[in-house]
């Protein structure tokens, strides 16, 4: 679900601005939509109030990335609707116009799986930045300012 679409209090607000800053940190020519999902009947349809999606724009296509856009869906335990939401996954996709790329689950080995993975250093990174999520929700928002 839309993460814009989440915000019922000041701590998610808080929380999703991290997670925006600190995917910056690592890729700082990204640009956040905090809303990727088209607000259609159809795609209403396939709501999930357990994850949170934002995407990040790349200016143009990466070669390293091998994606022009990142989509980010966090799974959380219990839902947008808790006071301070618990992480239980992480779901990165590599997108271009025409379809996703890759795709990275922080199930499993977290590797990247796909038609056309992303170099190795781009990996790196988004290994890490996984790993700083779940530091990030297991501190609370307000513990973790990385604006």
């Amino acid at each position: 679900m839309n993460a814009g679409d989440q915000v019922r209090s000041l701590e998610l607000v808080q929380l999703i601005a991290s997670v925006a800053a600190l995917f910056r940190q690592h890729f700082p020519d990204a640009r956040p939509n905090l809303r990727p999902w088209r607000d259609d009947p159809h795609t209403r349809a396939f709501e999930d109030q357990q994850t949170l999606d934002l995407s990040f724009h790349l200016p143009g296509w990466s070669p390293r990335s091998q994606c022009r856009s990142f989509l980010l869906q966090l799974s959380l335990a219990g839902g947008v609707s808790e006071a301070k939401p618990r992480l239980l996954g992480v779901t990165i996709r590599g997108l271009t116009y025409e379809s996703e790329r890759w795709r990275l689950t922080t199930l499993g080995d977290w590797r990247p799986s796909g038609s056309h993975l992303p170099v190795e250093s781009v990996t790196l990174k988004l290994k890490q930045f996984c790993g700083e999520l779940f530091d990030l929700f297991e501190a609370g928002a307000g513990a973790a300012d990385v604006a």
